[in-house]
């Protein structure tokens, strides 16, 4: 299979959202609690919106919320449903990666609508990307259930639903370096992202910027990872680096920390760096829209990130 957004197919942002318009909640991963999906519904209701719970999303089968076949016939009746304008994934875990080669057949183009979610989430933003649709990585259920769509990552995400542009205001970090850079925006859970290169749904393309997160995973195998991207030529065809929140992990022995260890991997590079991003598995988890044309600007005050309105 070619990469096709190596074609010049332009890109498609999905249309904004309307009051009353549908978004379907699903589980392309792992097992979600109950609660949290009911409660993320009261709060997409609240704000608005007409969601509804997908026939597998509470299953269970081992570890994920479904067999393969029922979780890709949710999101495949979710994707090709016109009335369905959004997609919310209650949950990442492990498991979307097992559903791409057959979404990969659908024609995602002729109906497009949002795809949002983070960590394993990152796989259908391959997708999307492959594709050439705009998506969002951003919180779940958890996140809308136990901040009740009060905080301003809920709120920037109503907002780009809705078409607006959204600009970031990130404090500085003494390990960023400066710069400006302009080109699409790639990325998200480092490990997911890591395993799609060289494949069809590699994200990290010449001219794009990365940006990348994760969890639980020990300095020395992050390293592994990056120097794997690096060895592939990844590391050095991107225009610029957002480093978000890498959590619940144990320095090393020296005490080395990650960010340490991620600013010495990029460190023979020309282009911006930006760390201490909150995007990941962190409280203040900042939507990005994930292939959209993204100003980054690095500077001794601040870290900015503009996007423009999709649609």
């Amino acid at each position: 299979m070619e990469n096709i957004m190596e074609s010049d197919r332009p890109l498609i942002v999905p249309e904004p959202l309307r009051p009353g318009d549908r978004i379907a909640i699903l589980s392309p991963a792992g097992i979600i609690k109950p609660e949290f999906v009911y409660k993320a519904m009261q709060v997409l209701q609240d704000a608005g919106y007409r969601p509804f719970v997908t026939p597998h999303a509470l299953g269970r089968w081992r570890t994920y919320s479904g067999t393969p076949q029922e979780r890709f016939d949710d999101l495949r009746q979710a994707l090709l449903d016109s009335s369905v304008k959004a997609i919310l994934c209650s949950r990442g875990g492990y498991g979307a990666v097992h559903l791409l080669e057959d979404l990969d057949r659908l024609p995602l183009r002729e109906n497009p609508k949002w795809i949002i979610g983070y960590s394993d989430i990152s796989a259908l933003h391959a997708l999307m990307h492959r594709h050439g649709i705009v998506s969002i990585h951003a919180p779940m259920a958890k996140h809308l259930t136990t901040l009740k769509g009060r905080d301003d990552d809920a709120q920037a995400l109503f907002e780009i639903l809705a078409g607006e542009p959204q600009l970031y205001s990130i404090p500085p970090s003494p390990l960023n370096r400066q710069g400006t850079a302009v080109a699409p925006l790639v990325g998200g859970n480092l490990a997911v992202i890591a395993d799609l290169v060289a494949t069809p749904f590699d994200t990290i393309l010449p001219d794009t910027i990365l940006f990348i997160e994760d969890i639980a995973e020990p300095v020395y195998k992050t390293e592994r990872i990056l120097y794997q991207l690096r060895l592939s030529g990844a590391l050095s065809r991107i225009k610029g680096l957002i480093v978000g929140a890498f959590t619940d992990y144990a320095p090393e022995v020296d005490g080395r920390s990650m960010e340490a260890m991620i600013s010495s991997m990029v460190a023979d590079y020309s282009y911006p760096v930006a760390f201490g991003v909150p995007v990941g598995h962190v409280d203040h988890n900042l939507p990005l829209q994930v292939s959209l044309p993204t100003r980054l600007e690095v500077t001794a005050d601040q870290t900015v990130i503009v996007q423009p309105a999709g649609a």
